[in-house]
Parts: structure tokens; C-alpha cells; sequence
């Protein structure tokens, strides 16, 4: 088994503890932590996988994807804050 799969399997392991973080978390802000560290690990696992298959267009679809999680947090937490997201 490759170095890569092995990080990948590690990242996924604590990306299911921040799914449960989301699930069970008492506050709104404890939620949106848990989900920006999934979006954080699933950015690193795109990268790693890119690496290990030599495929330059995970990269694209990483580099997209975490400023869709970014955006998309920003977002999250202006309408938590009651803000209209035009503001």
C-alpha cells in the first residue's frame, strides 16, 4: 500500500470525526467548524490523490472546490449573524 492511500485513509478517518462533530455539536458555530474542516480535508485528499495519480486536473477541481467551501462559509455565517449576504 502506498504512503498516499495510507494519509488518505487517515484523513478520512478524522474527517467521519468532524462529520460527528457537525451531527452532535450543541452550537450553530460548532457545526460550521466541523464543515470547514471537512471542506479542508477533502481539499487535502484531492490533492493527495492528484499526486499519487500523477493527474494535474484534481488540482483544478481542489483549488475550485475549497473556494466554493470558502464562499460557501462566509455565507453560512453572515446569515447566522442575520445579515443579508448583499451586506
Amino acid at each position: 500500500m502506498s504512503i498516499f492511500i495510507i494519509v488518505i485513509l487517515c484523513f478520512l478517518i478524522t474527517s467521519l470525526f468532524s462529520l460527528i462533530r457537525i451531527i452532535i455539536g450543541p452550537t450553530a458555530q460548532d457545526r460550521l467548524v466541523g464543515l470547514n474542516l471537512i471542506v479542508s480535508q477533502v481539499v487535502a485528499i484531492m490533492v493527495l490523490a492528484a499526486v499519487d495519480f500523477n493527474r494535474a486536473i484534481y488540482l483544478d477541481v481542489a483549488l475550485v472546490y475549497a473556494i466554493l467551501g470558502f464562499v460557501s462559509i462566509i455565507a453560512i455565517t453572515k446569515y447566522l449573524k442575520g445579515k443579508r449576504l448583499h451586506e
